[in-house]
């Protein structure tokens, strides 16, 4: 059977009608591959078509300020991602005369591009025989082949490269790439795939041996911590509210917040104007309070769950420098923070 034959004519009947499919101009498809990381079609798609508006070329991008380029990322998550995606436009516009590096081992050099993002956009830009190897792939391997190395470990990661980089057809790399991925996302999927109308079907071993649903394997690593999060919404009787950027590196760097107050447990509401936190965080401040929401939100993220209250605090006067209440939309914010401000009525 010629697996990558037998792929590349399914994806020319079956591929998704997607704009960065009618392209081979690489800012675009960089920009269609760092947004769709870690995120569905159906929801980066409309973030693809506003980055494409407002920052047509490299130099729009390049030219931007990082916090209206985290504006229009918001909600998408991991904005370590946003922030990569403006470092590498300012370096290409800089540094490269605003020419898309022609080359895997070029596009390496590029902020948030790894093996499979350079292998991606050198295949379909310029011809490049590299192999791609995201989850999709991942999983249409190891269930064709029966393949029960782990795909996060050591040996599973060189394992499936080789295999891929056997697998690939050297003379369309872009189509097939593009061919095994989408095959994963549509065909081969992580539940209830279509096994029934599969092309792959008479020879693929995970189905032969009745273990679909086993593969690929993937070891549990990551230890989820919880985190409760305090948010102080301050109103001044002029309706200023105080935001903050974070800075520090970790999650939402650069994005903008209430100020927060972390706490070990759950501050009840009785309790808030005696705990330890508060009291340290308030000192001599008058106010008054109220709580928002009395059962915590749950947000969740890969390595942590944040238990989050957001608290009105009420003072006549700011201690510090404000912003008018009106404003807060404007800032670029986690979508914890933007689902708040929504629903409070900012």
């Amino acid at each position: 059977m010629d697996f990558n034959k037998i792929l590349t004519h399914w994806y020319s009947v079956n591929k998704r009608d997607l704009p960065w499919r009618q392209t081979k101009n690489p800012y675009h498809i960089w920009l269609s591959e760092i947004i769709m990381q870690q995120t569905q079609i159906k929801q980066g798609l409309p973030y693809y078509e506003t980055f494409v508006s407002n920052y047509p070329s490299v130099f729009h991008l390049a030219n931007a300020d990082e916090q209206d380029v985290l504006k229009l990322w918001q909600g998408l998550g991991y904005y370590s991602r946003a922030r990569n995606l403006h470092a590498s436009a300012k370096y290409i516009s800089n540094e490269l005369n605003g020419e898309f590096p022609t080359s895997y081992q070029e596009m390496l050099k590029l902020k948030g591009v790894g093996d499979y993002t350079a292998s991606a956009i050198s295949s379909i830009s310029f011809d490049e025989a590299h192999a791609v190897v995201d989850g999709n792939v991942y999983r249409v391997l190891s269930r064709y082949f029966g393949i029960p190395t782990p795909i996060n470990s050591t040996a599973g990661i060189k394992e499936f490269k080789l295999l891929a980089t056997q697998l690939l057809d050297t003379k369309n790399p872009g189509d097939y790439n593009q061919a095994v991925m989408e095959f994963g996302a549509t065909q081969c999927k992580p539940k209830n795939p279509y096994c029934i109308v599969c092309p792959l079907k008479d020879s693929c071993v995970a189905l032969q041996k009745g273990i679909v649903g086993e593969l690929p394997v993937k070891i549990k690593k990551i230890k989820v911590t919880k985190k409760q999060f305090n948010f102080l919404v301050f109103i001044s009787e002029d309706k200023k509210t105080v935001f903050e950027q974070r800075t520090s590196k970790g999650i939402w760097q650069n994005l903008y917040q209430f100020p927060l107050i972390e706490s070990e447990t759950e501050i009840p509401l009785k309790s808030f104007k005696s705990h330890p936190s508060v009291l340290d965080y308030f000192k001599t401040l008058d106010y008054s309070f109220s709580v928002f929401n009395p059962k915590p939100i749950v947000h969740k993220l890969s390595h942590q769950h944040l238990y989050a209250k957001f608290w009105i605090i009420e003072v006549k006067r700011l201690e510090t420098e404000g912003i008018p209440i009106s404003e807060v939309k404007n800032y670029p914010t986690p979508v914890l923070i933007s689902n708040f401000i929504d629903a409070f009525g900012f």
